[in-house]
């Protein structure tokens, strides 16, 4: 009965003591295709490739690989990967696999302890279908030149996560051990 006490003090300790920061979702008036261009590092349409939820610093978010199909500004890649929330009051776009987005992304440490390309809800990254305005002021893009996987790095993105699980449940085993230890010599 201790053991399990001691356990589930550990594990909240443990818990408790992992730093996080809190972001509120609160967007003013879009601002125009003009000026989210200029602020953005990347602007791009494609399609979802996939959507895979991953946990950093107690935060979900959704890093979501696309498949380019024309670029206005940033790399000439085939694929890109961004960051979103997961949903909710973290400002998380709802991407689908499958559909096609016009996308502006700019770098943030939003979801994660790096900075990496982000797009929220506050942007005006939209469905393709539904960006005629944008596609209009932005004209022709330019088609990827450089054709990249980057199907394998999203694959890998949790593996930082399953060390942390795994070194905390070898801290458990070895504390339960030891406790198991002291009680037995008594």
């Amino acid at each position: 009965m201790n053991l399990i006490l001691l356990i589930c003090l550990l594990v909240s300790i443990m818990t408790i003591s992992i730093p996080s920061n809190a972001y509120a979702c609160s967007c003013v008036e879009p601002k125009s295709v003009q000026d989210e261009f200029s602020r953005s590092e990347a602007v791009f349409s494609g399609r979802v490739i996939e959507v895979k939820e991953e946990r950093t610093n107690r935060y979900l978010s959704n890093a979501v690989l696309f498949e380019t199909s024309e670029i206005w500004k940033g790399g000439s890649e085939s694929q890109i990967i961004i960051r979103t929330g997961s949903g909710g009051g973290d400002c998380g776009i709802q991407f689908k696999e499958g559909e096609d987005y016009l996308v502006y992304a700019k770098p943030s440490s939003m979801y994660g302890a790096k900075e990496q390309l982000v797009s929220i809800i506050c942007d005006r990254t939209n469905v393709l279908a539904q960006a005629e305005e944008d596609l209009a002021i932005l004209g022709e893009g330019k088609a990827p030149t450089q054709q990249v996987d980057h199907t394998r790095e999203l694959n890998r993105l949790n593996s930082g996560v399953w060390m942390t699980v795994l070194g905390m449940g070898l801290l458990i085993i070895v504390v339960a051990f030891l406790v198991w230890r002291r009680v037995r010599k008594k």
